[in-house]
């Protein structure tokens, strides 16, 4: 899968726009919250990508971190939400926005988003309740992990694993300040659930 792209903007005509990358040419998709913060025509950028296979096509959709991304593949394992809708939620609000109305309960905020009627609303506020509160942690937005972006791609990947974002949260402190890199407060973090019962992902 193609994860991430860096080439010179070609061409925007929202919500799509044109890459070329060693003279090739990708097409691309992107919410509005990532077409706010992109560069003129001609410029370069790198966008984190997510590849949809459809029946009748392949598209490809671009991202300027990589929170937008996460949220967007969030909102596809949500019942009823397709591309089309996980982008538009993208293009009405923002990660943080969209954050702070599940965590709420605010299905009104949603159904302000185009697309989003009040049985949607609320089967987002059910089914991402808790993949919310994961990705708030994975990306450091809401827990205090050593070694900054080390220790919240530590967390991430731990998540990703199947643990639970508290017992991620746990395990990666108890590393401390001892390990350098992503890999080696990974190793340890897996030691440390490996000596405790508890630490195994359910």
């Amino acid at each position: 899968m193609i994860g991430s792209l860096r080439g010179r903007i070609a061409a925007k005509t929202p919500p799509q726009l044109l890459l070329e990358v060693g003279g090739v040419g990708y097409e691309l998709e992107a919410p509005m919250s990532t077409f706010y913060g992109l560069p003129g025509v001609g410029d370069e950028v790198r966008l984190l990508t997510h590849l949809v296979v459809r029946e009748d096509a392949h598209i490809l959709y671009g991202f300027a971190t990589d929170a937008e991304r996460q949220l967007f593949r969030n909102l596809l394992k949500v019942s009823g939400v397709g591309p089309k809708l996980a982008l538009g939620i993208l293009s009405g609000t923002s990660v943080d926005g969209f954050s702070a109305c599940v965590e709420s309960g605010d299905s009104a905020a949603l159904t302000r988003i185009p697309g989003i009627g009040r049985k949607t609303a609320e089967r987002l506020l059910i089914e991402m309740r808790d993949r919310v509160g994961a990705q708030a942690g994975a990306s450091g937005a809401s827990i205090d992990l050593p070694r900054g972006a080390a220790g919240s791609e530590a967390f991430a990947a731990l998540v990703a694993l199947g643990y639970k974002p508290a017992e991620a949260t746990r395990l990666v402190k108890s590393v401390g300040d001892a390990a350098e890199s992503t890999e080696e407060i990974i190793r340890r973090a897996l030691q440390s659930a490996a000596r405790g019962s508890s630490g195994a992902p359910t």
